[in-house]
């Protein structure tokens, strides 16, 4: 089926989708005029090509993500460090789950692509079926790991009959993206599929 996706804050970059793929990009008037019987999904903010997290192992396989039921025991939000590896050191089964939440964590971020060298099966898994690209790291990490490190790192510009992978963050523009950071995701596309939508 074929999607335009379209973001108030940068109508000159919409996006239409086919399948997997970018069919074409530019103004929404002229791709909704091209292709009348698309599908329009309308987002507020801007449109970008997504983005790469530069710590897959350290947030897929050194830090925990508890589930939701587990909040009066590990809290709500990633836990690292020893108690990180405690946890998994006691069930070793808990990786998968946790990396599974940790990508979707990811994707909520505008995450497309993570970089650093994933050892464990479980991590590995939980980034093959999200659809996320495997990259190299940039040769200067950008701080401590984050779901939204600073600064972000923008892939390259989306192409005709490249893959169908961006992000939408409810911003003005990208210096308003760099200053409120990865948080501000919207929706996340992998693969033509809208993999993250913000409620």
């Amino acid at each position: 089926m074929l999607t335009i996706h379209a973001a108030e804050a940068s109508p000159d970059s919409a996006v239409l989708v086919d399948g997997a793929y970018v069919a074409a990009l530019g103004p929404y008037e002229e791709l909704a005029a091209a292709r009348p019987a698309a599908r329009v999904r309308r987002w507020p903010g801007i449109l970008t090509p997504g983005l790469l997290n530069p710590y897959g192992p350290e947030l897929l396989e050194l830090t925990y993500h508890p589930d939701p039921r587990e909040a009066d025991r590990f809290g709500t939000g990633p836990v690292t460090g020893e108690r990180a590896r405690a946890i998994f050191r006691a069930d070793p089964a808990r990786q998968g789950a946790s990396a599974r939440r940790g990508v979707k964590r990811l994707l909520a971020h505008g995450t497309v692509a993570v970089a650093g060298e994933l050892r464990s099966r479980a991590a590995l898994d939980a980034v093959r079926r999200a659809g996320l690209v495997v990259g190299q790291r940039p040769p200067e990490l950008p701080g401590p790991p984050s779901l939204s490190p600073v600064p972000l790192v923008l892939l390259p510009g989306l192409t005709v009959g490249g893959p169908a992978r961006f992000a939408v963050f409810d911003v003005p523009d990208r210096a308003a993206l760099v200053r409120l950071g990865a948080a501000t995701c919207v929706a996340t596309v992998v693969g033509g599929r809208l993999v993250h939508r913000r409620a």
